[in-house]
């Protein structure tokens, strides 16, 4: 993405998970979005995913955070089924058509895409990740690829594409936007969600905010943002939701990164706060857009 703007230092953060090591963050006037600077080259940023705590990139289940973690997951498994089925033409038994195709990207551990398979979707998925890979596809017959494989599906293959916190790991941005275009059915829907550095938390904690996650997460988006990306290819956000449990997960790991340690009763009020200013304010601290093609 070109920056024309691109001198404002918003903040310097730390890779607290990996490296250790220091970032930008710029901010991109055009777009209203944050910048990670320098971003790794496509040869180094693998090494910046290799961690245990990298949760989407396992089922484990080792402590009582990441057990909690796969039981709101479970919770929100239901409610993106119910999201994408919102989508779809049911039949006479009130059962998705299995005709209607789901491309999930970034799909991990492949749980989004089993379920949606259980319920008449005709799945597909793409996972960079080996071993989050072959996780998925002992759990949907083989239906998960790698990236390369984003760019051999034919035009207008897809009634819905999913990205649940990926579109941020992106390198060349609107290079993507532009095939999730071309694969994407002519009135299909593209679904993305992403955290919002305009939320309370965010601004609560700033550099030490986990979601800003540096420098697995490249871009750092508001409405704004998200809406003028997708303008650009002839596509619109037709609504917004607030990833509610979220405020709490990143306040949680927030405190960690300030404190030394998790303080779950700090994290959860924080979270709350969050959640509260954005009934009015609609800056939670992740956003699911709703995106229709033209």
């Amino acid at each position: 993405m070109t920056n024309k703007n691109s001198n404002q230092i918003y903040l310097a953060v730390k890779d607290h998970s990996v490296s250790g090591e220091t970032f930008q963050l710029v901010y991109n006037l055009e777009y209203d979005l944050l910048e990670t600077k320098p971003q790794p080259s496509s040869e180094k940023l693998p090494g910046y995913y290799k961690s245990e705590d990298y949760i989407s990139h396992t089922d484990s289940k080792r402590n009582l955070f990441e057990k909690v973690y796969h039981v709101v997951k479970k919770r929100s498994l239901k409610q993106k089924l119910n999201l994408i089925n919102a989508f779809a033409i049911p039949h006479n038994n009130n059962t998705v058509s299995n005709e209607k195709k789901l491309l999930d990207v970034g799909c991990g551990t492949g749980d989004f895409l089993a379920i949606a398979k259980r319920n008449h979707w005709n799945v597909f998925g793409i996972e960079p990740n080996k071993e989050a890979r072959h996780i998925a596809n002992t759990k949907t017959n083989n239906a998960v690829y790698d990236i390369n494989e984003l760019l051999r599906f034919e035009s207008h293959t897809f009634d819905v594409i999913t990205l649940w916190h990926v579109l941020e790991h992106l390198p060349n941005l609107e290079q993507h936007m532009a095939v999730f275009k071309n694969i994407l059915k002519p009135d299909g829907t593209l679904i993305i969600a992403v955290p919002n550095y305009k939320s309370y938390d965010a601004k609560y904690y700033k550099q030490y905010w986990a979601a800003f996650d540096v420098p697995r997460h490249l871009w750092h988006f508001s409405k704004t943002a998200i809406s003028k990306l997708v303008s650009k290819r002839s596509m619109a956000v037709v609504k917004v939701k607030p990833m509610l449990f979220d405020a709490f997960y990143v306040s949680l790991l927030s405190e960690k990164y300030k404190c030394g340690k998790m303080n779950p009763i700090r994290g959860f009020w924080i979270g709350f706060v969050s959640n509260l200013k954005a009934l009015w304010s609609k800056e939670a601290s992740s956003l699911i857009y709703i995106i229709k093609n033209d």
